[in-house]
């Protein structure tokens, strides 16, 4: 090891420790008016919590009020920046603050100078939640995988929704969530805030710039889902992208069509094989159960692993043992991106909410173009749980985007199935010349995870100058490569040993 470089280390680890000493003086110094001290999960130091009293109707400012809370992480900086940085979840239905952690320490360039805010967006968090009753990871698999179960289950928490004081479900669409933010950027007496938005939260940055362009300084949106998306078909079309790209991928990667030769007909197989009752172990009990997949249950579980490259270079390994009754590898590829933790959970109620309001009146509409494969499965799932749903207004202009009045980043990544580039490529021509689009063609749902475009951003959000903010370097990731298909260790070595046999 240099020993400059580590003299350089610990110089600046002292200057970085001088400054986290001096910080907490700072902060404990300056009161916030109207919050109060707390602390959030995954966040080392103190936060700032603070709650908005909003009407649920908006036309009934004397009716029912709901508490909108929010959490603010202080500037480490004294001389911190005025315009804080709102932060807006995805879903629909994740709550901000119970991404504060993992968030916080993504920006956590942003984070030395300027404030991060969270703010539960109504219907998610603490923000008059609607929350359907947890799952279980360890209940049967049978009903995990069943869209027919999913469909049920969400018409008894409809039910149950509707019987809280807080139940009128018309009343949790974008328009409304946008308003509650301006509530709080008035309460915080900031002039104007940057956005981030991923995912849905692009949408709802998309919003809030659209009712209070001269309130945003700055916005990022990563993912982007405009509000003209039309959900449950836009599903259909860019998963069978998705899917496709991947099985391109392997066609063109000498050991992966080596290993599976048949990729696509074993994909064709699969689904002609539908419905299929098979035994399977469950990945958290260990027990084997007998379950019937239906074609829908396994789109569904090809599905969740495309949104991380990572994870999908394991599907052509799910789809090759599947198409020969053997589930374990794609069940438990689905279940890799839920988890059991509890950040980042949906609110299902509120998720509904505002598909059945804004998304599902779009793509209702016969003779719209679906994936050849995935077709209009994900369709009849919302069509089916939207029937019984009470649909709030929404007013024609949501769906407009005007020219932004402020600097726009847009990030998107080719390989991602949910939100890739064909729908930022028609948002940034209407936001127009303050706009900017990024894509990482290999990339899936979300860059803020890629560290050097985590410096991107910073950069974009920390220019004095729009113009300057417009020309930041962000070619830092274009180059990154599609991971390569998973070969199991065993296939691996055979492979090598009949290579080196010829």
């Amino acid at each position: 090891m240099d020993k400059h470089w580590m003299a350089g280390w610990v110089l600046g680890a002292l200057g970085a420790l001088a400054g986290l000493m001096s910080a907490p003086l700072a902060q404990a110094a300056e009161q916030r008016p109207g919050l109060e001290p707390c602390r959030l999960a995954g966040v080392e130091h103190e936060a700032w919590c603070g709650v908005v009293s909003r009407p649920l109707d908006p036309d009934r400012a004397q009716g029912l009020h709901i508490d909108v809370h929010f959490a603010l992480l202080p500037a480490l900086a004294r001389n911190r920046k005025r315009d804080p940085v709102f932060f807006f979840a995805g879903g629909p239905g994740q709550s901000a603050i119970e991404l504060a952690g993992p968030v916080s320490r993504m920006l956590s360039r942003l984070s030395y100078r300027r404030d991060l805010v969270f703010i539960d967006q109504r219907g998610t968090g603490l923000s008059a939640p609607l929350r359907c009753a947890e799952e279980a990871p360890s209940r049967p698999l049978a009903e995990a995988a069943s869209t027919e179960a999913l469909v049920a289950r969400m018409s008894d928490c409809r039910r149950a929704l509707q019987k809280l004081p807080h139940g009128d479900l018309r009343h949790y669409t974008t328009w409304l969530a946008a308003r509650d933010v301006e509530a709080v950027r008035i309460a915080l007496g900031v002039a104007q805030v940057d956005l981030v938005g991923a995912s849905y939260g692009t949408r709802a940055v998309l919003e809030y710039m659209r009712q209070f362009p001269g309130a945003v300084r700055r916005a990022v949106i990563d993912g982007v889902a405009p509000p003209d998306m039309a959900l449950p078909t836009a599903f259909s079309i860019d998963n069978q992208a998705a899917l496709d790209a991947g099985l391109a991928a392997c066609d063109s990667d000498a050991r992966c069509r080596q290993r599976y030769p048949a990729l696509r007909a074993d994909w064709q197989s699969l689904l002609a094989g539908l419905p299929r009752t098979v035994a399977v172990v469950h990945p958290v009990t260990g027990v084997v159960e007998r379950v019937t997949f239906t074609r829908p249950d396994v789109l569904g579980m090809a599905r969740a692993p495309l949104y991380v490259p990572a994870l999908a270079a394991a599907l052509p390994l799910a789809i090759s043992e599947a198409a020969r009754g053997r589930f374990e590898p794609l069940l438990g590829l689905s279940m890799a991106t839920s988890g059991n933790s509890r950040s980042g959970a949906i609110a299902e109620g509120m998720h509904f909410s505002v598909v059945c309001a804004e998304d599902r009146p779009l793509s209702a509409r016969p003779g719209d173009a679906t994936g050849a494969d995935f077709g209009d499965a994900f369709a009849r799932v919302y069509a089916q749980v939207c029937a019984g749903w009470p649909r709030g207004e929404v007013p024609p202009a949501f769906y407009a985007i005007p020219p932004a009045r402020s600097a726009t980043l847009l990030l998107s990544g080719g390989a991602d199935p949910a939100t890739p580039p064909r729908h930022a490529a028609r948002v940034v021509l209407a936001l127009g010349p303050r706009a900017r689009h990024v894509v990482v063609a290999q990339a899936g749902h979300g860059l803020l995870g890629i560290a050097c475009l985590r410096d991107t951003v910073f950069r974009f959000i920390d220019a004095d100058e729009d113009g300057a903010a417009l020309q930041v370097d962000a070619d830092c990731a274009r180059s990154l490569p599609r991971p390569s298909a998973f070969i199991p260790v065993a296939a691996s070595a055979t492979s090598a040993a009949t290579e080196a046999s010829r």
